[in-house]
């Protein structure tokens, strides 16, 4: 028996993606590399071991600017939506979607992150994307920096750590919502802020130098909080239009403690404070936590801050919540049988089941996920990401039986619609993916979180063409009765 489920009627429904893995025409109209593009393509005999990723360095990336022989590069070729964007768009207004979330390429507007103007070509290109969603009648949701940072500011500057890179995004930012406000209504100015730190404690920051894990947090820290002052900068700037809301986005991934024994789940609270809720509390109060300062303080953190910057934090929160939700995992203070989540390793659970890449798939915990975000900032909340990448491949009649995604996709529904009767104020849902993409954590076109399906393999050969998969069907008609 179908199951009818409850929504708002201005629920916004949609799907979500990033330019590095979509958009393809790596050298095309003055477009230089982001710091995605120049990382290769590994084949990984164990799907669920990442060891390999992880320990790509800064050296590695600026080799790769050689060419190595041998070596792919899939986000430089992504599926070609820069030549392809109106069928995929138009796809979507197909599927029954409301809501399309993008991220525009910093690469295409300041190719180096430096230059005295925009690129007129870029600026050219996001535009006919978005008049074209505007003649599809999709809402358009814009992630402003979706890891793609220009990797001539990593060269030249030194990233993050550097003051004049805050002057840069803004200017960057700035230019987008001069340019495009008519067309975007929420802004989202960096994509899973939380990531940089996470990844910086596991010796991801990206550098050949021998550092302590109290060095590297120390300056990922540092990054965040230049991130930081950008973010309410912008905020501050995009005040000055009507109809126009920015919010943030973080990593979020619902974690319980591994038994009741009162040392884990302290243990587990104390590890959501600073790996989830200390950016949510950060970016909707203007102000550092105080367990964050104990953190600091006995983790040897300093963080430099000019004057002003508490100010502008203080005065340029969000004005919405979202988030992405895959999976959910365990915490204990004694060492725990783990599992793959997202480049990071996380405590397994015995109840829940995984994907081929670890993942464990957990619709509940998106529930509980929602209540403490609600009860905790009363802000509107959006689930910008949500779903799951598995190997699939196209039958004899150009489709995909995938009925796994399916059931993924419905009890996610299901809670959220479970949550939305908690109270939950939840105003909308962008999927990832709508659409095959290149991985951003493994780089592979193998690994398919869409209800389209694509025809480019892991070194990007096949015909490109578009086949929709038995899910897309599914959701189209969800889109119409709201029955699983």
């Amino acid at each position: 028996m179908n199951k009818k489920l409850e929504f708002p009627n201005d629920f916004l429904w949609g799907g979500a993606t990033a330019a590095t893995q979509i958009e393809g025409a790596y050298n095309v109209d003055g477009k230089s590399l982001s710091v995605m593009e120049m990382i290769p393509f590994i084949e990984l005999k164990d799907r669920k071991d990442l060891s390999q990723t992880r320990k790509l360095t800064t050296q590695d990336l600026i080799d790769s600017i050689e060419n190595k022989k041998g070596l792919h590069y899939p986000k430089r070729y992504g599926i070609d939506f820069y030549h392809r964007y109106k069928e995929d768009i138009a796809l979507f207004k197909e599927a029954g979607m409301k809501i399309f979330r993008m991220s525009v390429a910093w690469t295409r507007i300041f190719p180096n992150g430096d230059e005295a103007e925009p690129n007129k070509r870029g600026l050219e290109f996001y535009r006919s994307v978005f008049e074209e969603c505007k003649k599809q009648g999709l809402e358009v949701m814009v992630t402003i920096n979706h890891f793609d940072m220009p990797f001539s500011i990593t060269q030249n500057y030194g990233g993050w750590k550097n003051r004049k890179v805050i002057d840069m995004y803004f200017k960057y930012a700035k230019t987008l919502i001069d340019e495009f406000h008519e067309y975007v209504k929420y802004w989202l100015p960096f994509n899973e802020i939380n990531l940089g730190v996470l990844f910086s404690a596991m010796g991801l920051e990206g550098s050949t130098e021998d550092k302590s894990l109290a060095e590297r947090l120390a300056g990922t820290y540092q990054d965040l909080h230049n991130q930081l002052v950008a973010q309410a900068k912008f905020i501050e700037y995009a005040k000055k239009f009507n109809n126009t809301k920015v919010g943030c986005m973080v990593a979020d991934a619902t974690t319980y403690a591994l038994d009741c024994n009162p040392i884990n789940v302290l243990e587990n609270q104390q590890k959501e404070q600073m790996k989830k809720f200390f950016y949510y509390d950060v970016m909707t109060t203007g102000e550092y936590p105080s367990y964050s300062k104990r953190y600091f303080k006995e983790n040897g953190i300093s963080i430099v801050k000019e004057n002003g910057d508490d100010e502008i934090l203080k005065n340029n929160t969000v004005e919405f919540i979202s988030f992405s939700y895959y999976m959910s995992s365990t915490i204990a203070k004694e060492e725990v049988e783990l599992t793959e989540g997202n480049l990071m390793k996380m405590g397994k659970n015995p109840f829940l089941v995984a994907t081929e890449w670890g993942w464990q798939i957990d619709p509940l915990g998106l529930r509980y996920c929602l209540n403490q975000l609600w009860d905790r900032y009363h802000l509107p909340l959006f689930i910008s990401e949500n779903g799951m990448g598995v190997l699939e491949t196209l039958n004899e009649k150009n489709t995909v039986e995938d009925d796994y995604r399916i059931e993924y996709l419905g009890k996610h529904f299901e809670q959220m619609s479970e949550a939305i009767k908690d109270g939950v104020n939840l105003f909308g849902y962008t999927m990832w993916t709508p659409i095959d993409v290149v991985s951003a954590g493994s780089n592979e076109m193998s690994k398919r979180y869409g209800l389209i399906y694509v025809d480019y393999d892991d070194y990007h050969k096949g015909t490109g063409n578009r086949f929709k998969k038995k899910s897309f069907y599914w959701f189209q008609n969800f889109m119409k009765t709201k029955e699983i």
